[in-house]
């Protein structure tokens, strides 16, 4: 998993029981020695969470995953598209279109400390079937049925 902060997957791998190593990426150049590593250890999938810097070097985390021949799943939709294999993400137009009703609140005189915060309620699941193929896996008929975006 390449994360800033790995506390809450840590958890839940405990919890079925699987081992997670955590690589920790605070620059870009650090991604090909990072990937070089996870290959050396036989790493067997990969978790990449969202931040500034791997949502502006998708493509190219896209791209190692692929030439390391690593499954990864993304936390942005973005990623699916790249060509990662799947990205299990918030809505972001949704996220947008419920911030417009926080500054419209805003405008009207409402103290921003008094408005709830809130969590993104609605979600999206990408699969790229070109790049299941291109790793040879094969993604369950129920997944690609609760996909919101199959790429083919």
């Amino acid at each position: 998993m390449i994360s800033p902060s790995p506390e809450g997957v840590r958890d839940a791998a405990k919890a079925i029981g699987l081992k997670l190593e955590v690589f920790t990426v605070s620059k870009s150049e650090e991604f090909e020695v990072t990937f070089a590593e996870m290959s050396k250890r036989r790493i067997a999938g990969l978790i990449v969470m969202p931040d500034v810097l791997t949502v502006s070097h998708r493509n190219r985390i896209v791209g190692l995953a692929a030439k390391e021949r690593l499954p990864t799943i993304y936390g942005f939709a973005d990623f699916g598209r790249a060509g990662g294999l799947m990205a299990y993400s918030p809505n972001v137009p949704d996220l947008f279109r419920r911030a417009a009703s926080y500054v419209d609140k805003i405008l009207r005189g409402a103290k921003p400390a008094d408005l709830p915060v809130e969590q993104p309620t609605t979600f999206e699941l990408v699969i790229n079937l070109k790049t299941a193929k291109a790793l040879g896996l094969t993604i369950p008929q129920s997944l690609l049925l609760r996909a919101d975006q199959v790429i083919e």
